[in-house]
């Protein structure tokens, strides 16, 4: 199994706001070697952090929902833009960010992918 986790930067007091969009997945449910999705939050001085934690049975299975038609119709919004040096974030969970004038408030996001070694209570 492995975890993805896409870490987002998101305004300061907005966070609830992007949690909303997530409540509602967008197909990432019906994919192919999905397990769950879970949401994390932490509220830092310079902003507020969602992180997106995916789990998949392989790498095969995320990869393949990443690459599918669906992925891309859950992603046709505008997305946050990646950190320096960050692999581009995937938003596993099926929520980009809708386009705004002036700006939004997702500020960057990072993806990660983690092999799970040990997990209890395994079922």
């Amino acid at each position: 199994m492995i975890v993805a986790i896409n870490t987002i930067k998101i305004k300061s007091g907005h966070v609830a706001e992007v949690v909303e969009r997530f409540k509602n997945p967008k197909g990432v449910q019906h994919a192919p070697g999905f397990v769950r999705m879970e949401l994390l939050t932490e509220s830092l001085a310079e902003h507020d952090e969602l992180k997106v934690c995916t789990t998949w049975e392989d790498r095969a299975a995320f990869d393949s929902w990443v690459n599918s038609d669906a992925f891309k119709q859950a992603h046709a919004h505008a997305r946050p833009k990646p950190e320096a040096g960050a692999e581009p974030a995937a938003h596993p969970g099926g929520h980009g960010e809708q386009a705004r004038p002036g700006g939004g408030i997702m500020l960057g996001a990072k993806l990660s992918v983690h092999d799970v070694v040990f997990a209890y209570p395994s079922n």
